[in-house]
């Protein structure tokens, strides 16, 4: 039989919440919450970013003796676009979709479990430093429903998000810096077969470019990245403009700057040689952040993991997660690996045990930090 967090999360995965299309999964959520007899609180980032939602908080205050660390937990509620329908099944203890799309496990298997968690927290009159429940929108396009987040709201400095694709125990040290980028060329347009001297096509000239960037894993902290491409109008028009998105992602911010001038410098020649003005826009998608053993947000999830039955191991994640935003803010937010696979895939699945086993982490975490000096 299906266990409530199983339950719980092939409920939300069913529905579809790509970026700012959330309500429907948020209101699930909230439902959950206060029929558990807590009050929920929606912000206004909604308008801000986008989005059909706001964050979404909760707050339990603490019910020891006033010791040990209040821990927040953060999840966001948007996944990637699904193309086709999404129909969670069970299949040989794994949770994966028959419907020929993503499942969502990123990051909603993560909401599951915190919902579940603090629902035993509240059944079994668990004894806690205090708990603040965050779920996000937008995460998946750029961390936006964390940025409009009031930080000063949360009460606790410590704080988990469940976003790494990797096997239960692993724990994510640093995450990197990371810029987006785009890039417009203007060129002429003309008939591709009567007049074609006098065009100036722009697609050839951001081809130029993108073949003359560095692109993929550059060294073991650096990557680059191409990833959209738009131009023209018709085959037998020389192209008058040529769009593209790049970005690029470094733990070392000094490396991260070099590589996005070395980009604008190519882009700028390329766009010299074809004879097309080029616009870039160059944004900060989020900071990097790297923790060390000793820090106390590490050494609770250590513990915690220990306690629950895992051996902790340690690495750097190439993707960013709500937890730099928490970071950049002065807080302590760590993300922990919680048996995703696949994820933004037609193969993306979770296994139930590792739903479960999750719910386990969750509460030791909650019980090291009541027990940490603060």
């Amino acid at each position: 039989m299906a266990s409530d967090v199983v339950d719980l999360f092939t409920e939300l995965a069913a529905l579809p919440s790509p970026p700012g299309e959330e309500r429907a999964v948020a209101d699930v959520v909230a439902r959950y919450l206060r029929d558990l007899g807590l009050d929920v609180d929606e912000d206004d980032a909604g308008a801000k970013v986008g989005s059909t939602i706001g964050n979404l908080y909760c707050r339990l205050g603490g019910n020891g003796n006033g010791d040990g660390i209040p821990v927040f937990l953060c999840a966001h509620l948007d996944t990637v676009p699904p193309t086709g329908p999404i129909n969670p099944v069970v299949e040989d203890g794994v949770v994966r979709n028959s419907g020929g799309t993503i499942l969502g496990a990123d990051n909603k298997s993560a909401v599951a479990v915190m919902l579940e968690a603090t629902r035993r927290v509240l059944a079994e009159n668990r004894p806690h430093a205090g708990l603040e429940l965050l779920f996000t929108p937008k995460e998946e396009v750029g961390l936006l429903g964390a940025g409009a987040f009031e930080h000063d709201r949360l009460q606790a400095r410590v704080g988990y998000v469940y976003d790494q694709a990797a096997e239960i125990g692993e724990v994510i040290l640093g995450a990197p810096y990371s810029h987006s980028m785009e890039v417009r060329f203007h060129g002429r347009a003309a008939h591709a077969g009567m007049y074609p001297e006098d065009g100036r096509s722009a697609i050839a000239a951001a081809a130029k470019a993108i073949a003359d960037l560095r692109l993929g894993r550059l060294d073991e902290e650096t990557t680059a990245n191409v990833g959209v491409i738009n131009g023209g109008t018709a085959g037998n028009i020389v192209p008058e403009w040529c769009t593209f998105l790049a970005e690029a992602r470094s733990h070392d911010e000094r490396k991260l700057r070099e590589v996005v001038q070395e980009m604008l410098d190519a882009i700028a020649f390329a766009g010299g040689l074809e004879d097309c003005e080029v616009e870039t826009e160059v944004h900060k998608s989020y900071s990097g952040y790297r923790f060390k053993r000793e820090d106390d947000v590490v050494q609770i999830a250590h513990a915690g993991l220990e306690r629950a039955g895992f051996t902790p191991t340690y690495a750097l994640s190439g993707g960013g997660a709500d937890a730099n935003v928490f970071n950049e803010r002065g807080l302590r937010c760590l993300n922990l690996a919680n048996g995703m696979l696949d994820i933004h895939t037609p193969d993306e699945r979770i296994a139930v045990e590792d739903l479960e086993r999750m719910v386990d982490v969750t509460l030791a975490l909650l019980d090291v930090a009541r027990e940490h000096a603060a």
